[in-house]
């Protein structure tokens, strides 16, 4: 285990933060960093930290001050504003209360803040409190892990890190958590780290880097230790499993998201879309297609801490049937009701411990599937969250495959343990809020992606909270949007070159998308070619060109959208981009107009076909959309020219032109074809095979 603290870097943090916070916080950030950027010591924000000092108040008064990580803050990127600052003073009385409930310690904490702040402090700040040492590092280190969870766990971390490191059994977070961690403390005052049982290892110091050097040097001991009596067991998978594996994925994912998307009552979106997030690797089809695969894969998790993203067990699934379909389908289903049976009456068995829990509406599906012969497959409410639920799985997998490869076996909480931290309200609150935007967890597919409506469209998806393929010819426009997609919205932006005129490419496409997101809720058929001339002089190859892109691209893309909707069974969305050159064409534009007509009538007839799904299919009718920022409109760079010799004017003029043209003299831009595409996909209203206008009214141009 490497320390990897240094000065010059600690310096320059104390440089960047230490006037306005202080040189001790900035310090503590630091080395919050340090561990949070190690996913062996501290999973996705899996600990917590603190400092205890002085703030003088505004009436010149000093008051001992605890700075305790921020519940949820990211530790890998925290800065001094993620920490809490609480009366310290106030919060050690704490410790001669018998029982303190959540709500009176989330009250307790709010009351007692000494900086204002609209986060609350870690559910563990009262061991924080207790602990007399200045600074303190708490983490879930894999390493400590791997020694406490199992039979005779005392004897091994004993053994592993020597007498200078106390050892706790597990208790719940919170005030229970505190009194028995201090109180070890002090029985024992040659102490330098605490590992509870269960949990992970708490280390402190009089700074901040003295705590992040013990948590270091203890992490290096239980590493040594487990290498010295390792010994393999599982054999080393193969890359054609692993290839294996993941084609098996890209063809089952959809039908497993659909089976773990819980019901939600409404009935115009009658499915919580998940995202799915797969661990496929060498290492987990090796353990999983083992003859220990079941009874280690279906022990609890390392730490409690991790219940509110994977919950209490995973599924399972023995022997499944990858060459059958619809026999998958049935086994899966089974499995799930299975499952949704067991933890129905885990909740009902427990639910009196925790008298303000309403297990009414609880979900009762998955969140982990472990599936030999493919992996692990990990479900969230969206993508973030799909894999955090993965990554906790990797950690418990090579924790539990550790125990057994030196001689250990792996114990678990009790039950009562493990559903009094899922189902309490200051861990859910970490989660439970998320995110209020209305695509939240559903992904599309774009079309014609770089272009100027393309982009407009797959933008306001992003920002709507959506998952988003944007496809287009390979090319710099691809690329570039790319990059500035990926900047602002991270993995939830896939670029995916596509030539929609290839039945191969539209199907690798798909795959491409299932295989980062699961599957796909939304289909936005925007992709299209323009030609101007007139019929008597129209060259038959141009016109078949157009036909091609504007008519077959339409095909292909609503027959592979067909079979992806029918396979994931949770309905969707599939809306066209039409034009007003539909219903209203233009001299010269009988190439563009009469291609798109028939793409538009394909449209209709997939509404038709498609209902029984519960899919929609519905189609925006825009005019002439130049631009998106510093986008230029490819289709108008065609035409451009023509309409604006035709018309005498310069581009600027024609635009004017356009604009004029309307009713409500509007420049119609890609950001209203986006809008008009969300009013689809958000099922505002019961809808489908109808067409938006969006064109500022042309009366030439009404659906009709």
């Amino acid at each position: 285990m490497k320390n990897d603290w240094i000065e010059a870097e600690a310096a320059d943090f104390i440089k960047t933060h230490g006037a306005e916070w202080g040189s001790g916080l900035a310090l503590l950030a630091y080395a919050t960093r340090l561990v949070g950027r190690r996913q062996e010591l501290a999973l996705h924000g899996g600990g917590n930290t603190s400092l205890k000092g002085t703030v003088r108040t505004l009436a010149g008064d000093d008051c001992a001050a605890l700075f305790v990580k921020a519940s949820g803050a990211d530790m890998e990127t925290i800065t001094p504003a993620g920490f809490v600052c609480l009366d310290h003073a106030y919060l050690k009385k704490l410790r001669k209360i018998s029982a303190l409930t959540d709500e009176m310690m989330a009250g307790e904490f709010r009351t007692r803040l000494l900086r204002p702040s609209a986060a609350l402090p870690s559910i563990e700040t009262l061991l924080h409190a207790f602990l007399a040492s200045p600074a303190v590092v708490h983490t879930h280190p894999e390493a400590i892990l791997t020694l406490a969870n199992r039979t005779g766990g005392e004897e091994t971390i004993l053994a592993a890190l020597g007498k200078d490191c106390g050892i706790v059994p597990y208790v719940n977070a919170g005030l229970a958590l505190g009194r028995a961690v201090a109180g070890e403390m002090d029985r024992k005052k040659d102490l330098r780290a605490i590992v509870v049982l269960h949990h992970g290892l708490i280390a402190w110091g009089a700074t901040p880097k003295e705590a992040y050097d013990v948590t270091i040097e203890m992490v290096g001991r239980a590493e040594e230790f487990i290498g010295k009596s390792r010994r393999p067991i599982f054999s080393v998978g193969t890359a054609a499993a692993v290839e294996t594996a993941q084609k098996r994925y890209a063809k089952i994912a959809p039908l497993l998201r659909g089976l773990l998307s819980p019901a939600s009552g409404d009935p115009d979106n009658p499915y919580e879309k998940m995202l799915l997030a797969p661990l496929i690797s060498a290492e987990t089809l090796a353990l999983l297609d083992s003859p220990q695969a079941g009874d280690l894969a279906r022990t609890s998790p390392l730490t409690p801490d991790y219940l509110v993203r994977t919950k209490a067990y995973p599924l399972f699934v023995e022997k499944p049937d990858y060459d059958d379909m619809d026999a998958l389908r049935r086994q899966l289903a089974g499995e799930m009701e299975s499952f949704r049976a067991r933890y129905d009456a885990y909740i009902k068995r427990h639910a009196p411990r925790l008298p303000e829990f309403d297990a009414a509406g609880a979900d009762l599906l998955p969140r982990v599937v472990l599936m030999p012969g493919l992996g692990a497959v990990c479900a969230g409410p969206d993508l973030a969250m799909a894999r955090i639920a993965r990554d906790i799985t990797q950690q418990a997998l090579a924790v539990k495959r550790a125990i057994y490869e030196t001689d250990g076996t792996y114990l678990g909480l009790a039950e009562e343990h493990l559903f009094d931290m899922e189902f309490r309200a200051l861990q859910r609150a970490k989660v439970g809020g998320g995110s209020p935007l209305p695509l939240r967890g559903s992904a599309a597919i774009v079309t014609g992606a770089a272009g100027a409506i393309g982009s407009g469209i797959c933008e306001e998806l992003l920002r709507q909270g959506c998952a988003v393929a944007a496809t287009d010819l390979a090319g710099d426009p691809l690329d570039v949007m790319a990059i500035a997609l990926k900047d602002r919205y991270g993995d939830r932006a896939l670029a995916v070159p596509l030539d929609v005129t290839d039945g191969a490419a539209v199907a690798a496409a798909f795959e491409e998308t299932i295989a980062a997101f699961g599957g796909i809720d939304i289909v936005v058929v925007n992709a299209g070619l323009a030609h101007v001339a007139s019929l008597a002089e129209m060259d038959l190859d141009a016109f078949r060109k157009l036909e091609r892109v504007n008519v077959e691209g339409t095909l292909l893309l609503l027959a592979r959208a067909e079979k992806l909707f029918r396979l994931q069974n949770t309905g969707g969305d599939v809306v066209f981009v039409s034009t007003k050159n539909v219903f209203a064409p233009g001299a010269k534009f009988g190439a563009y107009s009469a291609t798109k007509a028939a793409a538009h009538q394909l449209c209709r007839i997939a509404s038709l076909e498609f209902a029984e799904l519960g899919v929609r299919v519905n189609m925006v009718a825009p005019d002439a959309v130049f631009s998106h920022g510093e986008k230029k409109s490819g289709l108008w760079a065609q035409v451009g020219p023509d309409r604006m010799k035709a018309r005498g004017l310069d581009e600027k003029g024609l635009e004017e032109y356009y604009r004029q043209r309307n009713l409500l003299k509007a420049q119609i831009r890609a950001e209203h074809v986006a809008r008009a595409v969300l009013f689809f996909v958000t099922r505002q209203t019961p809808t489908t095979g109808a067409t938006i206008p969006v064109d500022g009214g042309l009366p030439d141009a009404t659906p009709r």
